[in-house]
């Protein structure tokens, strides 16, 4: 318990830190775990395991909202590959420099290291990358559509690799795994009876570790493999999100140990220092190969810059690979210590460029020339919202309440705008009009076709951060028009005013007010307050007697009337 404790405010103070200097604490968790190895403090036999539990409960989460189609676009499949054999060049000519300047552990090394190594840095991480979007909302906008693609792709080419290059192939067995699809379906079925809360969080975590970790590590397959593919054959359950929500805070608790663990890779040489800080030189080379590439699948600017951005980063799996190497004598074991070390280097590197990631993207999108509309992709064409007068953004149950209340209520013509394309084609079977786009991108209102008529936008999104962006962009392009926000705290109440909100509507504040409206207009039978409100005030007489009262009938005592609403 003193090494838990030990560790415990060694990382806490390192991620506060990190907090004050304007930087993700997960810069502060890496921070961490290389100065407790320093500081000669052992690693704690538990830490891997809840850094492979935090692992697996990502790629869960990830399964579950992921679209299986995704994977069949060209932008995502083609970019993938083609950023590997460039990746893989780029690497293998920059480590042979380095050979050359004089570095002794790239002396005499082959084509096939360098190839192996250009391999390992070829991946991006999906812990690191998915933590942006999440912090940003951004997972089913189209540029992280396009990003968990890719990582799901490399996952699978790292799997692979493992299983040719491991000393223990996966087992025949393997092949029975395919039984996996028909058992999902009895999944589905015991999810569908497990309610709510605990249990279901429960559920979720037994199916990632049991048929998803276990059984795959069983017949010689990455266990993190299988959780991914359990998240996957589960998604489309109507409690998938649910589930992902619940889980979020266990897996970014278990996730610190990941982050942690990275420093604790190796012992630590002046050389592999240097060696794996200058591995970052590598990584805008691949950050511009990745925006090409996209570009050229005929995408935006802005989703193309921030697709490379947001991949910009080595790779937990690229240590992985590295230490497959060294255990089958492919590579020196000093090489798992450079790669740690750029790992954590890039993800440092990553957070500070994320940080202002669509300022980076919108200041390096000016200089290139723009393309017609419709060269462009179809998700990344003008939006037409001719005629709306109301824009609502972000189509959860607060948007679509929204909706309803402008429109039915108010006779406002409204348009929702919704970033994921599966909520998109329920909300128009359902009579929405909505279109489909990114509320956060600073070229929305560029891409809107029209907007002339509009005078009120509502940022109804269910993260603050994402409110926030959305009412700077907002501002930013010059609309000045009525902006309406929501929010969960009160600080956050104050940081949409600070940015110029027009109002802003406090969540849990509020909820307490519809539902006494709710209650007195079931107990009354009244369609609206409005209407409670109109009779209360026609019942009052100059007598205090209450109108429509048998007459003769004593006055109702305050005690009866009470009674009586």
């Amino acid at each position: 318990m003193v090494t838990a404790a030990i560790f415990l405010v060694a990382t806490v103070a390192a991620g506060l830190g990190a907090v004050l200097l304007r930087l993700p604490p997960l810069v502060g968790f890496l921070v961490a775990g290389f100065a407790l190895h320093a500081a000669g403090i052992a690693e704690p036999p538990y830490l891997e395991t809840i850094a492979d539990l935090g692992v697996t409960l990502l790629l869960f989460g990830i399964g579950l909202k992921l679209d299986v189609k995704t994977l069949l676009r060209k932008d995502v499949w083609f970019t993938t590959v083609a950023h590997l054999l460039v990746s893989v060049a780029i690497a293998v000519g920059f480590l042979g420099l380095l050979g050359v300047i004089g570095f002794s552990m790239l002396a005499g090394e082959g084509l096939g290291v360098l190839a192996l190594l250009g391999l390992a840095l070829s991946f991006s991480s999906t812990v690191f990358v998915v933590k942006v979007l999440d912090t940003r909302s951004d997972q089913s906008a189209l540029y992280g559509r396009i990003a968990i693609g890719v990582l799901v792709m490399q996952d699978l080419i790292a799997v692979v690799f493992l299983s040719v290059a491991s000393e223990h192939p996966p087992s025949p067995w393997a092949f029975a795994l395919v039984l996996l699809i028909p058992g999902a379906w009895l999944l589905r079925k015991v999810w569908s009876k497990v309610g709510h809360g605990e249990l279901q969080a429960l559920f979720g975590v037994a199916v990632a570790l049991g048929p998803g970790y276990a059984l795959f590590e069983a017949v010689g397959l990455k266990g993190d493999l299988g959780a991914l593919v359990m998240g996957m054959l589960l998604a489309g359950h109507p409690a998938a999100t649910e589930l992902s929500r619940t889980l979020f805070t266990v897996k970014e608790l278990l996730l610190v140990g990941f982050f942690v663990s990275i420093g604790f890779s190796g012992e630590l040489s002046w050389q592999a220092a240097v060696i794996g800080l200058l591995l970052l030189l590598m990584l805008p080379l691949q950050a511009i190969v990745t925006a090409v590439l996209l570009r050229l699948m005929r995408l935006r600017k802005r989703t193309a810059i921030l697709s490379g951005l947001v991949l910009t980063n080595y790779s937990e799996f690229g240590l992985i690979v590295v230490a497959v190497g060294s255990q089958t004598g492919l590579l020196h074991d000093d090489w798992l210590v450079v790669l740690a070390v750029a790992v954590a280097a890039s993800f440092v590197l990553s957070s500070a460029v994320n940080t202002r990631g669509n300022e980076f993207a919108m200041s390096l999108a000016k200089r290139f020339p723009s393309k017609p509309n419709e060269w462009l992709h179809r998700e990344e064409r003008l939006i037409d919202v001719s005629g709306a007068e109301a824009l609502v953004l972000g189509m959860g149950r607060v948007g679509r309440g929204a909706v309803r209340k402008l429109r039915d209520d108010y006779g406002m013509d409204v348009v929702g705008v919704e970033h994921d394309p599966a909520r998109v084609t329920t909300l128009r079977s359902e009579g929405f009009t909505v279109v489909q786009a990114d509320a956060t991108d600073i070229e929305f209102w560029g891409r809107v076709r029209s907007a002339g008529a509009v005078r009120l936008a509502i940022l109804a999104m269910p993260f603050h951060a994402a409110n926030l962006i959305a009412l700077s962009q907002l501002r930013a392009s010059g609309f000045d028009g009525t902006v309406a926000a929501v929010a969960r705290y009160d600080d956050d109440v104050a940081e949409l005013e600070r940015h110029g909100a027009d109002a802003v509507f406090h969540l849990y504040g509020t909820a307490g007010l519809a539902l006494a409206d709710e209650a007195a207009e079931a107990a009354l039978g009244y369609d609206t307050a409005e209407q409670m409100r109109d009779a209360q005030a026609g019942r009052r007489t100059t007598s205090g007697q209450v109108a429509g009262a048998v007459p003769g009938a004593a006055p109702s005592t305050p005690t009866e009337l009470d009674e009586a609403r």
